[in-house]
């Protein structure tokens, strides 16, 4: 009952271009040497929003962090920084004619990065400067042969072996979001709700709609503990913690001579991202906004909102005589516990662990030396494949059935054999199929986005 972290939290939800709204972290599976990091923003981008088509901030800092040492903090940082320019004074458009390219002179407002690696305890390191994204898909006539054209320009080899991508993408994520949110339905159960209605499918909320992504494919040794690629699944050196986050200045002054606000003073951090689950539905309502400032080492303060979570409660009443085991069960919740705060330990599920130490933190965590799965599970590890959520994310998981399967229960007996779960619990889903638009085989991963032009709403477009 999750729709990952769009619109998580009251504050953000105002300042999009700043919202994190998914984390994905994977050995890519056609490169299984490296490590693909995910990290979107901007959510729910309707493909016809012109004339002022979504663009990443020139005023935020972006940044993708990942945690090798045991201590939920930072040990390699990339961060993203943005600078637009427009080119034809004189004009209202987005575009002037057709863009036949990625530096074509017709797009008024083209956008540029810098990639920059932080290691911990030394002095930053510029990757690249004035790397081209590409425009958004504005139509057939504006941006023709999309995915064949403007995909490959923008997919950048850097230094160290490493690649990136920053542009608009079709979102991966699907999930119920006009049932999930109308008092916890789900249309497949919806006959046994407090309130019923017949059991329908489900359908996708975000079918059809773009977000804006920054992902970077780098050697496993880029990120791993001791700087190698590890192949032993059981060292805890193999393990690597990620979470995403957008950073803005302390302050804010409108500049009469450029006719903008601009920001001043030091960066304060506005959203933050791990898991695809915990502001959204673990945190409650007055602690959201608060919970995006703090820094993941220090989330033990919310970790009873994980022990005992809400909507564990919530489905027992939502559904009556569905979950009697659920609503009878009253001890903390250990498996949650270890799935979202700790990464799982060893001698929990046979052969696997990605257990990243006691500190308590919503990371997503990554066991570098699980190999890539040839044919994915989209239910992930519960359903014995070790290469899914919770153990990093790919963009095939399904993690709405999966964290609602947990929550109802399905994963206490792998830390307390006394408990049985109801039936219920290894079914539930939200009905919907992933009916976005194709996943790309090779970086960036993430769909070609929806076009302007050729999309009606709630039906994708490439």
């Amino acid at each position: 009952m999750t729709m990952s972290s769009h619109r998580e939290a009251p504050e953000i939800s105002k300042d999009p271009v700043a919202d994190n709204t998914d984390v994905y972290a994977f050995v890519s599976p056609d490169k299984p040497r490296t490590v693909t990091l995910i990290a979107n923003f901007i959510p729910f981008q309707n493909p016809q929003g012109g004339p002022n088509f979504y663009e990443f901030g020139d005023d935020v800092l972006y940044e993708i962090h990942v945690s090798n040492r045991g201590d939920a903090r930072a040990d390699v940082t990339y961060q993203f920084r943005f600078t637009t320019k427009v080119l034809h004074a004189d004009t209202f458009l987005y575009n002037t004619g057709p863009l036949t390219s990625i530096d074509d002179p017709n797009w008024n407002r083209p956008q540029f990065y810098s990639v920059t690696r932080i290691a911990r305890g030394k002095a930053p390191q510029r990757l690249a400067t004035n790397l081209a994204c590409p425009p958004v898909n504005v139509g057939t006539r504006s941006t023709p042969h999309y995915g064949a054209v403007f995909t490959p320009a923008a997919v950048h080899p850097i230094q160290g072996s490493r690649t990136v991508f920053a542009g608009q993408r079709g979102d991966a994520f699907y999930v119920d979001l006009g049932s999930v949110f109308d008092l916890g339905a789900l249309r497949p159960f919806q006959n046994l709700h407090l309130i019923p209605l017949p059991s329908a499918a489900g359908v996708n909320g975000l079918q059809g709609l773009n977000v804006h992504t920054i992902a970077i494919q780098v050697p496993i040794s880029d990120v791993s503990r001791n700087g190698d690629l590890p192949s032993d699944p059981m060292k805890a050196s193999s393990v690597i913690g990620v979470w995403a986050t957008a950073s803005r200045q302390k302050a804010l002054m409108w500049e009469d001579a450029q006719g903008r606000y601009t920001g001043h003073g030091p960066f304060g951090q506005v959203s933050r991202l791990g898991n695809p689950l915990f502001n959204e539905v673990i945190t409650p309502m007055a602690d959201k906004d608060r919970w995006n400032t703090v820094f993941p080492h220090n989330d033990g303060q919310f970790a009873k909102y994980v022990a005992r979570p809400e909507l564990a409660r919530l489905l027992p009443a939502l559904y009556p005589g569905v979950f009697p085991h659920l609503a009878a069960y009253k001890k903390d919740r250990a498996d949650l516990v270890a799935i979202l705060l700790t990464g799982i330990p060893a001698g929990v599920v046979p052969g696997f662990q990605n257990f990243t130490g006691p500190t308590q933190a919503d990371l997503l965590r990554l066991n570098l030396a699980v190999r890539p799965t040839a044919h994915p599970n989209p239910i992930g590890l519960i359903a014995g494949d070790p290469a899914g959520f919770p153990n990093g994310r790919r963009l095939v998981d399904n993690v709405v059935a999966i964290e609602l399967r947990a929550v109802a229960g399905a994963t206490i007996p792998l830390v307390d054999h006394s408990f049985t779960p109801d039936a219920a619990a290894a079914l539930l889903q939200d009905g919907t199929t992933n009916t976005n638009l194709a996943l790309l085989p090779t970086f960036p991963y993430m769909p070609n986005p929806a076009g302007g032009f050729q999309s009606k709403p709630g039906t994708p477009a490439a």
